[in-house]
């Protein structure tokens, strides 16, 4: 078992690979309080870590200063309303209107494997692979009862954390639950910094490092969905932290919505890390008997820098969260028309790039927005999921039948979630759209967003998307979400749960994506919200790969494909190539380096194939040939990153390596070129095996793994801005 309840300190430590995390329950009351969380530790008492021999001791031995214990001590899950003043886990309403609430120790519970969070995305695992601790908490007074809930993975130096609190019936019949955070990390501050990742529309996930201040400092997200914006992720590092050293400790949310990460420096120089369901506009009616289960957080402790986190994060993801069938399998090529059409396109043009893209190597066609309903402009139609016939004649199984003909799949975008108030569906049901009586809801893209939390919706949503499935051969979905909530407020809630209304929607999204890899199994599924604003561990759970951003530039993917891959596994981003000059931002870069790039990726292509020159389609048969050799290798191996262009801002350079360090690629992506006849970089790499040689494929020269590690490897200047190189290497056996 890699958890153990030491019964006379009453201490529990929870021991992973090369972790250990330790808690224990204090004073008479029984006070749940954080001791430890970094490298492993053997079988020992550290209970004196809480400093509770130290004034102002627990309260049962110094009752008159109860408030200075509560305000300082390193509480595991920490209330509001009695004298704690930092950041609060858990905050709740009564009846009578009061909001003090106070848990002391009750109970544990432990057992081999993991349960489901029923509604929620999790992690999964089994018996052999995690072990898992439930630790019961109450207010007697409120009769209300908490029970946090931990998951040990021992292999993979990962602990997951969820809330459950239920209401017991006691004499407050209905208590209102206004803050349920997951997780919270007490600890002393060692000048961490915090690590987060920010953005807009088309440039999502930019590393930030802060220096940790006093007070109050996180990432938030109030839209309704994780956001192009901010990040469900928030990690401390210690100074000079770097891919190979230094102390991290990473949190990240199993969440799409609206979320709280934040870190408090408090006046004890004591740091407190606390992330969740952002509680803003936020309230839940707990009914007697009722319970409540927040998401789960993702905690990562690396001793060996940022380096070491992400490659747990990226293992942790693979084999316990993304769950398709397609998470160990190459994915198709495929071929995106909104870039190369947008709306102008019937079955003609698309079977006209079906048929090229197919001639070089191009396995499937994404038929993008416009197909439906009076779709001529983003102006309208979202809602009326019936095909247009003008520009689809024969519909879908006319059109899919060609392009399986053609050797192809076939794709399908769809925006189940929103709303135009041009379309039938709104004439028809006004009420069906998230808005507030009587206020003028404000539009993005023109559009509103459908509420989720009314049954009907649900049922018309889910049965549109059956009917389309239904239709005709289609072997991928692209859901996309094209613009965030506001003027929240439904007809179908009662006034006392309208702060429910944020979280019943991504529950809602969830029973959806639900339903669809339930009905469709081997249905390809990537997630979307206008680019990368809804690129989070949630959405992973159902679909195996997720739209990086809408910006496909290959020079401005450097630095957003960087934070992303921070976290999660290169077969998740969606990344394509696309045309230039580039939609999003006019450069022009070489069709070979936006293959090199794209290929770090699920990789694809975003324009009209049939507009290319003879030599960029012969650049395309080449990068098929690559993704083939490569990407069982990119999809399943180790990530190292090498060099940043976001710190050095010349050149970019990563490196993914097979686990047992028999191969490698390394893509090296020149930004700037240089003058003066510059010596070759020297670029060291990882991965490897010391003692075993290495054939770099391109010069044919054999170097000691070592020396590639250690010294490194040289790499010459290229001819111009933009360029790039694959360097590819492989284990001599001799």
């Amino acid at each position: 078992m890699s958890i153990r309840f030491d019964e006379s300190n009453r201490l529990f430590q929870l021991d992973t690979l090369n972790t250990s995390y330790v808690m224990g329950v204090q004073d008479r009351f029984g006070y749940l309080l954080h001791y430890y969380y970094g490298k492993k530790l053997g079988q020992r008492d550290v209970s004196y870590l809480a400093r509770t021999n130290e004034p102002p001791y627990t309260p049962d031995r110094n009752e008159r200063e109860k408030l200075a214990f509560l305000s300082s001590a390193p509480f595991e899950y920490p209330t509001g309303g009695v004298g704690d003043f930092r950041e609060h886990c858990l905050e709740i309403r009564t009846q009578s209107g009061f909001n003090a609430l106070e848990l002391g120790y009750q109970g544990f519970r432990i057992y081999p494997g993991k349960k489901k969070l029923e509604g929620l995305p999790a992690s999964f695992g089994t018996e052999a692979e995690c072990d898992s601790l439930e630790i019961t908490l109450e207010d007697s007074l409120l009769d209300l009862q908490v029970v946090l809930q931990y998951s040990v993975f021992r292999d993979l130096d990962v602990i997951t954390r969820s809330v459950r609190v239920c209401n017991r019936g006691g004499k407050e019949k209905v208590i209102y639950l206004t803050k349920v955070l997951s997780a919270c990390l007490d600890m002393d501050n060692a000048d961490y910094s915090m690590l987060t990742l920010h953005g807009s529309w088309a440039r999502e996930r930019r590393m930030q490092y802060r220096l940790l201040g006093y007070g109050r400092q996180g990432t938030f997200s109030e839209r309704g969905e994780s956001s192009h914006q901010e990040h469900p992720f928030l990690a401390l590092t210690s100074p000079n932290v770097s891919q190979t050293t230094g102390d991290v400790y990473a949190m990240h949310f199993v969440y799409s919505g609206n979320f709280q990460a934040q870190a408090e420096l408090d006046s004890y120089d004591q740091v407190r890390t606390v992330m969740g369901i952002n509680p803003y506009h936020f309230s839940w009616k707990l009914e007697a008997g009722e319970s409540f289960q927040s998401p789960e957080v993702v905690l990562v402790y690396s001793d060996a820098g940022l380096g070491n986190m992400t490659r747990t994060f990226h293992r942790f993801y693979r084999r316990h969260l993304i769950r398709s069938p397609w998470r160990d399998r190459k994915r198709p090529i495929l071929i995106n028309n909104w870039e190369g059409t947008y709306f102008d396109f019937n079955t003609d043009k698309l079977l006209d790039i079906a048929a090229s893209a197919a001639k070089l190597g191009v396995e499937m066609l994404v038929m993008d927005d416009g197909w439906f309903g009076n779709r001529f402009d983003d102006n309208r139609a979202l809602g009326d999921w019936y095909v247009n016939e003008e520009k689809l004649p024969g519909g879908l199984e006319r059109l899919v039948r060609e392009v399986n003909k053609l050797g192809m799949k076939f794709g399908i975008w769809l925006e189940p979630e929103m709303i135009s108030p041009d379309s039938d569906l709104y004439r028809a049901h006004p009420d069906w759209a998230i808005q507030i009586p009587g206020r003028k809801p404000g539009l993005a893209r023109n559009q509103l967003v459908l509420d989720l939390t009314r049954p009907e919706v649900v049922e018309y949503v889910w049965g549109r998307i059956r009917a389309i499935l239904d239709s005709a051969n289609i072997e991928y979905v692209k859901w996309d979400m094209n613009r965030q909530l506001s003027d929240v407020g439904s007809a179908f809630l009662e006034a006392d749960t309208q702060g429910e209304l944020y979280h019943r929607y991504v529950l809602a999204v969830y029973e959806l994506q639900e339903r669809l890899c339930s009905t469709y199994p081997n249905l390809l599924l990537e997630n979307c919200s206008g680019g990368g604003a809804r690129f989070d561990p949630g959405m992973l759970y159902y679909s195996p790969q997720i739209w990086c951003s809408d910006d496909t530039d290959a020079i401005e993917r450097l630095s957003i494909q960087e934070g992303t891959a921070l976290i999660y596994p290169l077969s998740t981003m969606g990344a394509h190539v696309s045309v230039c000059p580039n939609h999003t931002v006019g450069r022009v870069t070489p069709f070979e380096t936006r293959g090199h790039v794209a290929l770090a990726g699920t990789f694809g292509y975003e324009l009209d194939i049939t507009k290319l020159s003879e030599e960029e389609q012969r650049e395309v048969t080449n990068q098929v040939a690559l993704y083939h050799r490569f990407q069982d290798l990119i999809r399943s191996g180790d990530y190292y990153r090498l060099a940043s262009y976001r710190e050095n801002h010349q050149y970019d350079c990563w490196e993914v390596a097979s686990e047992d360090g028999r191969e490698a690629l390394v893509t090296f992506v020149q930004v700037m070129g240089r003058p003066n006849n510059f010596h070759s970089r020297r670029i060291k790499l990882m991965g490897l095996c010391p003692e075993a040689e290495y054939l770099v494929e391109e010069s044919q020269q054999i170097y000691g793994g070592d020396a590639l590690m250690y010294a490194g490897l040289p790499v010459e200047d290229l001819w111009g801005d933009f360029r790039s190189k694959l360097i590819y290497l492989r284990r001599v056996d001799r």
